[in-house]
């Protein structure tokens, strides 16, 4: 008889910025999991093309424009999602933005504008998810998305690592909080996998080769590579687990001091040498 721990069958899930990059390959392969997936994203258009993608996989799915900063659009999504489906078992916390820019020169704005995103709206949806799991005997699974930029300094990024090293302690009080309602709140923290929005940046720069000489396993990662750690959080497998922050990042947390280390190892994205003592 096979364990039926990872059966994510018949359980309702909506995947915030599902319709693209690393939200869109877990929405998919939730989908193909059994679950009945609904996707979010600030883009009609995208909405759409996540829609189509979804019922190429089968039916029930659906989708809708939703901008996780902004309270009253995070409402009318999950009022949509308890109309359509009457339940919400999952939520994955997929939208996030960044900005680039040098933390002397950065404006308020756009400070401002990530950590809405990112932070604010992880929290709206968080709080969306959980009075409608409230209500169910059975509970529900949230998973967030921080990032490496949780536990480490990205340069050129301060308010999207600001907002990520939030998203893991917000994971950990939600969890706590929660915990009563049967509600379990966890996080994926995913390594460098290239994307629409990033790939100019690390394919064939030096600052991706810099993330791939961090990386033990000498790679950068595929986005259907984060899918079996988002099912397994969500899944019954996962019903003693609450407040983690799972890596998927091909060991680059792990990383000290390799056995063959490359060329490269000690110098920063700049590409300036590291000054030694």
């Amino acid at each position: 008889m096979a364990y039926a721990g990872f059966d994510i069958s018949g359980r309702v899930a909506l995947i915030t910025g599902g319709t693209s990059g690393l939200g869109r390959a877990i929405a998919l392969g939730m989908a193909q999991a059994g679950a009945r997936v609904f996707v979010g994203s600030s883009s009609t258009e995208k909405v759409l093309g996540g829609i189509a993608a979804l019922m190429s996989v089968g039916e029930g799915h659906g989708g809708f424009a939703l901008n996780v900063a902004d309270p009253a659009s995070v409402q009318e999504a999950f009022e949509k999602v308890r109309e359509e489906a009457g339940r919400l078992d999952i939520l994955v916390n997929a939208a996030g933005i960044t900005h680039r820019a040098p933390a002397l020169e950065m404006k308020l704005e756009d400070w401002k504008r990530v950590l809405n995103v990112n932070l604010t709206g992880t929290f709206l949806c968080c709080q969306a998810a959980a009075r409608m799991m409230k209500e169910q005997e059975t509970g529900g699974a949230i998973i967030n998305i921080a990032s490496l930029g949780s536990y480490v300094s990205l340069s050129l990024v301060a308010a999207y690592g600001a907002s990520k090293a939030a998203v893991v302690q917000l994971t950990q009080t939600l969890a706590n909080e929660w915990a009563e309602y049967r509600i379990r709140v966890n996080a994926i923290a995913p390594g460098v996998f290239p994307t629409p929005l990033n790939r100019h940046l690390i394919e064939g720069t030096p600052r991706g080769q810099w993330f791939l000489n961090h990386t033990p396993l000498g790679r950068f990662g595929d986005p259907e590579e984060l899918v079996g750690a988002a099912i397994f959080l969500a899944s019954p497998a996962a019903s003693y687990i609450t407040g983690e922050t799972l890596a998927v990042d091909g060991g680059f947390l792990s990383l000290g001091v390799p056995t063959h280390p490359p060329a490269g190892v000690g110098v920063p994205p700049s590409g300036d040498p590291q000054k030694q003592d």
